[in-house]
């Protein structure tokens, strides 16, 4: 196994495919994107290359690849409105391994160590991210790599018959 992040610098419809399948994909969607309703956890989300393009003039999105093959995508947004803690210069990170092949391997615990040596390289003071309350798998994972958590937002997000938290976790980089 061997993991690498590429930065992704241009929408291509190649990539927009992949995220779309990834995006609703009903064993991982929950996991992905918070929902206020069964309806909305099923509704199916198509983006397109316009709508990738914009997204990368929000973001740095860097794609992970487990040898050649492309298995998920690692995204960061700096001082987004959304910080529980809005220390300048935060990144916010959200992390999809799309590809059943990626999961369980750590895959994951290789992406965002490598993010997390270019974040340190550029001064960032430190990284914020949501994990739902019923992941789990994620939430460990954040623990063992160092991540803590500094809040709960309540009833953040709607899965199984009922509505979870978002756990904001931190780690600090300088």
């Amino acid at each position: 196994m061997s993991i690498s992040l590429v930065p992704l610098r241009e929408a291509s419809d190649t990539i927009v495919a992949v995220f779309n399948r990834w995006n609703n994909d009903p064993t991982i969607v929950h996991l992905i994107r918070p929902a206020r309703s069964e309806e909305e956890l099923v509704a199916e989300h198509h983006m397109t290359v316009a709508d990738l393009t914009e997204r990368l003039d929000t973001h740095d999105i860097f794609l992970i690849y487990d040898d050649d093959r492309l298995v998920g995508e690692v995204n960061v947004i700096y001082d987004a409105p959304h910080l529980y803690d809005n220390e300048r210069g935060s990144a916010w990170l959200g992390l999809v391994i799309g590809e059943p092949s990626g999961r369980g391997r750590g895959v994951g615990t290789t992406a965002l160590t490598l993010l997390e040596e270019r974040l340190r390289a550029q001064g960032v003071p430190r990284i914020e991210l949501g994990v739902f309350g019923f992941n789990e798998a994620a939430h460990r994972l954040y623990r063992k790599i160092g991540y803590t958590e500094i809040a709960r937002i309540e009833a953040f997000t709607y899965w199984n018959g009922r509505f979870w938290p978002d756990i904001r976790m931190e780690k600090r980089l300088d």
